[in-house]
């Protein structure tokens, strides 16, 4: 049985190191949020057989034991023999201790379930990879992600459980990539259902009205060596910085067609959107270096993964941890 077991898991354990070593050569696109699930899962499986079939096996065998021990020195007793040699205790520990087939599998459930839950439910950790986001969030920010201020959603499948809040307009917001699921991308709120947003000549309207702004100090970007001009801009209760970029052409080059394409309308201005029922219109502080739904479309509803809120490191400049807007 010890036999069997340890091939199986070392097979499971395998294929797991395999995927994982896959998806870091690029070979497959990996998916954490599955990977953790069934991580959770087979342990949980191991978790519970330690509790109801391999631990009362061991502690049985272990009372047996004991039991022939303590026989075993009655009679040698009774023949007169009062030294008895071995070591009855080592034994036993030996026969109650975790094969490694357990306490690589069950030993680890508990750790592994606490960062399911935690990851799915409660909040989750990205790390900024693009600078969409500058000068609110840069590149090489940590950042935590409420997973429930939107609302409960079962983990991979995204199935929403039961509402919170709705997304504000300046929510700065995690969301599954329209055309590409797998990956997840941040950006901010500027429309929600039933919205008709304009981005036109570099300025953002939001159902006719202009979204207040104030020049700010021009922005120097480390990772560009350029300046770029600042705005402070107040959209809802949420005031955050914005940057232009003067070398930028207003003209909105999409990418390809999307679902409700004929609610946008584009000239060499910019873009105009009837933000449709259930979705969302999203863009980048750092304007003119953002690929958002001027290009790709509409978030929906069902592609919302959390409230962005929060850089807990950044590894070059720890002056970036705490909240932001």
């Amino acid at each position: 049985m010890q036999a069997v077991m340890g091939t199986i898991t070392a097979v499971i354990l395998a294929a797991f190191a395999g995927y994982a070593g896959a998806w870091y050569t690029g070979v497959v696109e990996g998916n954490f949020a599955v990977l953790l699930m069934l991580a959770t899962a087979v342990t949980g499986v191991y978790w519970m057989a330690e509790k109801l079939v391999f631990l009362p096996r061991r502690r049985g065998a272990a009372q047996q034991l004991m039991v022939e021990h303590a026989k075993r020195k009655e009679a040698l007793l009774k023949q007169g023999f009062t030294h008895i040699e071995g070591d009855v205790d080592t034994a036993r520990e030996k026969l109650l201790a975790q094969p490694w087939w357990l306490d690589w599998t069950a030993g680890l459930f508990p750790v592994i379930l606490a960062v399911f839950v935690l990851r799915s439910f409660l909040y989750e950790p990205f790390k900024i990879p693009s600078g969409s986001m500058i000068p609110t969030l840069r590149v090489g920010d940590l950042i935590l992600v409420n997973k429930f201020h939107y609302g409960v959603r079962l983990p991979v499948f995204n199935t929403k459980l039961w509402d919170n809040h709705d997304p504000q307009r300046g929510d700065v917001m995690v969301f599954r990539y329209p055309p590409q699921p797998s990956l997840d991308y941040i950006k901010r709120v500027i429309g929600v259902p039933g919205d008709e947003v304009a981005y036109l000549n570099k300025q953002l309207t939001v159902n006719g009205e202009p979204v207040p702004r104030a020049a700010q100090p021009e922005f120097f970007d480390n990772e560009t060596m350029r300046y770029a001009r600042q705005f402070r801009e107040t959209l809802g209760t949420r005031s955050y910085n914005t940057l232009n970029d003067d070398d930028r052409a207003a003209f909105i080059n999409r990418t390809s067609d999307f679902p409700f394409l004929d609610q946008c309308r584009y000239s060499v201005e910019g873009v105009t959107c009837k933000v449709p029922a259930g979705h969302y219109f999203m863009m980048g502080d750092n304007r003119d270096n953002s690929l958002d739904s001027r290009y790709w479309g509409f978030v929906p509803e069902a592609n919302i993964v959390g409230k962005a809120f929060f850089v807990w490191m950044n590894f070059g400049d720890l002056g970036r941890i705490g909240r932001f807007e």
